[in-house]
């Protein structure tokens, strides 16, 4: 039994989520908090399995009862908001805070609403999820690294090509993450950047707004064909597959989903392999599942250099893991280390 703790300002809201929520057999709403102080408070007392949490609410609201939370009582945090027309904003800074993802508050019971299926659908899956005690990081951005750094205990470079494209996938926990990731790249990355980030329909063009004022790097979706520049960022977009072609070009492919996601990384990894071989890199970052895994190995086995995040700086350490599994990584790195490695293969 998934035991959860709703908190919401509002006595309707509680009741509709509760309803909600105790509509499957494998919930059971354990308690409910009208304000921030009221959540930390029952968070150490009861120890649930999940918690929906409000953004505004009197008193202590979402963003610092995240924050708190995840510092003193860590459990999974799924975001329930009604503020439609700033759902982007409040997914990234929820997101960096802990939270493990973010859904519109639904406006009926499951039978006739579509966001309480999804409700219920993030509640359950998240609730799975082992989180870890989360330490407040600065945001700001990070230089290239000199080139006197070297990554201590790593190997040299083991490829017969300098790279020519860096191809990541994540999932989960993947803004934060890739803030981290591309803004220790700093401005003089030189290769083309090709990303599959599992993220809400819709959600894709405001992702790559809120990159470019946090990274120092152009980011941009992907468009069909479009030639791959030095040192800019390629989201993938809505329900295509992002893969890259002979002479540097981007292809979007509407083949049906793999495992589930379209896109999916590992069809990004797999043309990847398929048309650069050793001359690239991949990077595998937080996420659940198990996406990506045989597309890293598939770069690997072309000889490219790979990557995967390690389990302690990871949200949720499932791709990863799985990828870890396979012998798809080269290597396994903290977020915070991998950008300092990538330039060390870039200079050789």
């Amino acid at each position: 039994m998934i035991r959860a703790l709703i908190v919401d300002d509002s006595p309707t809201l509680r009741w509709l989520l509760r309803a909600i929520l105790e509509s499957d057999p494998d919930l059971q709403v354990i308690g409910e908090a009208r304000n921030g102080e009221e959540a930390m408070a029952l968070c150490a007392q009861l120890r649930p399995d999940v918690v929906t949490m409000d953004i505004n609410m009197p008193g202590m609201g979402g963003y610092e009862a995240i924050r708190r939370i995840m510092s003193e009582s860590p459990c999974p945090i799924v975001v329930v908001t009604g503020l439609e027309t700033e759902l982007l904003e409040i997914s990234f800074k929820a997101l960096q805070l802990g939270a493990l993802t973010v859904v519109s508050k639904p406006t009926g019971l499951p039978a006739e609403s579509l966001e309480a299926r999804h409700l219920l659908t993030q509640v359950k899956l998240m609730a799975a999820v082992t989180v870890v005690r989360r330490i407040a990081r600065s945001s700001a951005t990070v230089s290239a690294p000199p080139l006197s750094m070297q990554p201590s205990g790593l190997l040299p470079l083991q490829t017969k090509a300098r790279p020519r494209l860096l191809a990541i996938g994540v999932s989960t926990g993947g803004p934060p993450a890739l803030q981290t990731l591309l803004s220790g790249l700093g401005a003089a990355f030189p290769l083309p950047i090709v990303i599959v980030q599992h993220i809400s329909r819709g959600f894709v063009y405001g992702l790559a707004s809120w990159l470019e004022t946090v990274i120092p790097l152009p980011c941009k979706v992907a468009d069909r064909y479009e030639a791959l520049q030095p040192g800019v960022v390629y989201l993938a977009p809505d329900d295509y597959h992002l893969q890259v072609k002979p002479a540097g070009r981007i292809w979007l492919d509407d083949a049906p989903p793999l495992g589930g996601h379209r896109p999916a990384a590992t069809c990004l990894f797999e043309s990847v392999a398929r048309y650069y071989g050793a001359a690239a890199v991949g990077v595998l970052l937080t996420g659940m599942g198990h996406d990506g895994a045989r597309g890293l190995k598939a770069m690997r086995e072309a000889g490219a250099c790979t990557i995967a995040q390690d389990q302690a700086s990871s949200t949720i350490f499932g791709m990863p893991r799985a990828a870890i599994r396979l012998g798809a990584a080269q290597e396994v790195l903290a977020l915070d280390k991998i950008a300092p490695r990538l330039w060390d293969w870039l200079r050789g």
